[in-house]
């Protein structure tokens, strides 16, 4: 078998490629306005390489006949595809590569109630470890995992469910801000890490040493690669075990760097007075916010630059000569 082969869908998702589609296309865009490093570039294209590979290649059959495959492919979906893409912190690149219209529409949103309500919960610091937590533990039930595997509608539900609490996890553990306006805490995002990996380690290690067939599904669909199920079962189980803790120690040791960077700084501890600290916290919050009207008016004007006539562009760009062309 060819490369190539390996690139074919196993099941074709035209949802999926759209929102891939969108995502690359608010990336790209957001690029004219925000500058963006090339590591945050590097980090988001390998990101979204991992997670397409995952759910829309050939190796989603294997994932659907090996319980071993099953669990690499959410290693990949859960922990090391959203912790990679987020490490490129896209959202702001994203959002300010929305329509004018769009983006004003989206900043409006966020100031109202049901706004307010849904970014509160996609990062409340309690919420969403435990859910990025039961999210692993609940698709291993063998029960559950009978059925998901079975019924394709499951099947994606239950793929989709663990790549967005992966993204809503690493959200908040790669914050490099203080909080406010961060929604957790630096101590708490270096303590999260050890809380969420505990019970993922204790599955895998019963999941691993378990002598009997968990998961008969794999034998009854037919296994795609010849090996004993308690084998299968083992290297699922020594797969959320070591390589799922260790990339949620990657995490852990990306916000330890941050606790170590705001407390020189004074952001954080006992560094400051918690007046200093609070009159620094409340100018970030206000930087912050003048940024961002600064990047969507810088946007609306490429926008409008763009749609012009070339020798109106021309005349607009040199009509000002103290500033530079974006």
């Amino acid at each position: 078998m060819d490369l190539l082969s390996w690139l074919v869908p196993w099941e074709f998702s035209p949802t999926l490629l759209l929102c891939f589609a969108v995502a690359i296309y608010l990336f790209l865009r957001g690029q004219r306005v925000h500058r963006v490093s090339t590591a945050r570039k590097v980090f988001f294209w390998t990101g979204l390489v991992l997670l397409y590979l995952s759910m829309h290649t050939l190796l989603d059959y294997y994932a659907e006949r090996m319980f071993f495959m099953h669990r690499i492919q959410h290693l990949v979906l859960h922990h090391l595809g959203p912790l990679v893409l987020m490490a490129a912190y896209p959202g702001s690149v994203m959002r300010a590569g929305l329509p004018p219209a769009w983006r004003s529409a989206l900043r409006r949103f966020n100031q109202t109630l049901p706004g307010r309500a849904l970014i509160a919960a996609l990062t409340n610091p309690i919420f969403v470890p435990a859910l990025f937590v039961f999210l692993v533990i609940i698709w291993l039930i063998p029960s559950v995992q009978f059925y998901s595997m079975l019924d394709w509608r499951l099947y994606r539900v239950m793929n989709w469910s663990v790549v967005i609490s992966g993204f809503m996890y690493w959200n908040l553990i790669l914050d490099r801000r203080p909080s406010p306006p961060a929604a957790m805490s630096p101590g708490g995002r270096v303590i999260s890490p050890i809380v969420t990996m505990a019970p993922q380690m204790v599955a895998g290690a019963v999941i691993a040493f378990t002598e009997k067939d968990l998961y008969p599904l794999f034998d009854l669909c037919g296994r795609a690669i010849p090996m004993e199920a308690v084998t299968d079962q083992a290297i699922g189980g020594l797969t959320m075990w070591i390589p799922a803790a260790m990339t949620e120690v990657v995490g852990l040791l990306v916000a330890l760097k941050t606790v170590m960077r705001l407390s020189a700084k004074g952001r954080w501890g006992n560094g400051l007075a918690p007046s200093t600290r609070q009159a620094l916290e409340a100018q970030d919050a206000r930087n912050a916010q003048a940024a961002q009207e600064a990047h969507d008016k810088r946007g609306e004007q490429d926008v409008v630059v763009a749609t012009q006539p070339p020798a109106t562009a021309a005349s607009a760009l040199t009509s000002t000569p103290n500033k530079a062309p974006s």
